[in-house]
């Protein structure tokens, strides 16, 4: 089993940007220096009530303090963005990287970022899964020519290529129903949210894996699963610290319809207490893991990434969650795998 940590990097409206930079730093130090092997961060724009950094600049500076971690987009929002341009900064994001990153993309949820770059309702799929294949044409091709409503190409070639080839790995995030056999036809590997519940995460998996059958193509060797959870000496302390800032966090969530897009009824609109059931890790390092287990044992991940910070919260907090994680929860984890996969198998 690999560990990741996730950086939202998301901080309350007013507060200092550059201190807030500064704590994202040392969190990714203290991974780096304890042994974990990824770093991710996502992208929003527009984002009501929360200030943060943008993607491709955030993972650039981070790379500086990650050492041999790989980094991860997590998730780029690949239909509002140019294909050429996402392709050459991908490339140097690979480049800057050593060849140790992975393209995390998704289609994203909410209308006011799609408005905002003129992705009208009823293309949304359609743009994301043409900008994928020219930005994968572009990496693998020497010349690429191209008439579509995104970009006209005429016999163009990449001004930077990624390190890794035929190009660094395609994580596709996905929700509902219909995104998760998009993520089994078209991506590497399903970069699997830590919205759903487990209940729901098991359902997915048997459809992710059923059309994967379906076209012919094998189980992913890396299944990456985000999780939200926070690491105490028991699960009271646990509650105690993170969850006001869960609790807001996945308010914010539900203001921006990211539970819309979850099938079966699911919401985030219920009290935290319900909110928090099969869906958040939150306790002792033994708690935290018993309640990892069913993520490699009915899922099949391979790659956790934990997300243990949230806006608002004092990184002091996260760090004492990490540095927990990285004495008592990390080293069992090693040990953990799919049902059926030895150590020596990994």
């Amino acid at each position: 089993m690999k560990v990741g940590i996730f950086l939202t990097n998301q901080n309350p409206l007013g507060s200092d940007p550059v201190a807030a930079l500064e704590e994202q730093y040392v969190m990714t130090r203290l991974a780096r220096d304890r042994g974990w092997d990824g770093v991710a961060s996502g992208q929003h724009y527009l984002s009501e009530g929360l200030s943060h950094l943008q993607l491709v600049p955030f993972l650039a500076r981070l790379a500086a303090e990650a050492g041999e971690m790989t980094g991860v987009a997590g998730i780029l929002l690949l239909a509002l963005h140019n294909p050429v341009e996402v392709a050459e900064c991908i490339a140097s994001l690979d480049v800057i990287w050593k060849g140790r990153f992975v393209f995390g993309v998704g289609l994203g949820y909410r209308d006011v970022e799609f408005d905002a770059f003129a992705v009208p309702r009823g293309q949304r799929v359609r743009r994301f899964e043409q900008n994928l294949e020219i930005v994968r044409r572009l990496w693998t091709e020497e010349s690429v020519t191209v008439e579509a409503d995104v970009c006209r190409l005429s016999g163009v070639s990449l001004t930077c290529r990624p390190v890794q080839r035929p190009h660094p790995p395609v994580w596709i995030a996905a929700n509902s129903d219909a995104a998760i056999r998009r993520a089994a036809r078209l991506g590497d590997t399903w970069f699997v949210n830590p919205h759903a519940t487990m209940a729901t995460l098991t359902r997915h998996m048997a459809l992710y894996r059923a059309e994967r059958a379906r076209l012919g193509k094998p189980f992913p060797g890396v299944l990456p699963v985000m999780k939200e959870i926070f690491c105490a000496r028991d699960r009271a302390t646990a509650v105690r610290i993170a969850g006001p800032y869960l609790a807001e966090k996945y308010k914010a969530y539900a203001a921006w319809g990211q539970d819309a897009v979850l099938p079966g009824g699911e919401t985030f609109q219920q009290p935290f207490e319900s909110l928090l059931r099969d869906r958040f890790v939150l306790g002792s390092p033994e708690e935290c893991y018993e309640q990892l287990r069913p993520c490699w044992e009915d899922a099949g991940a391979t790659f956790l990434f934990f997300r243990t910070h949230w806006s608002g919260m004092p990184v002091e907090h996260a760090l004492a969650s990490m540095r927990l994680m990285s004495d008592e929860l990390l080293p069992a984890l090693r040990r953990a795998g799919p049902a059926g996969q030895s150590v020596s198998d990994r």
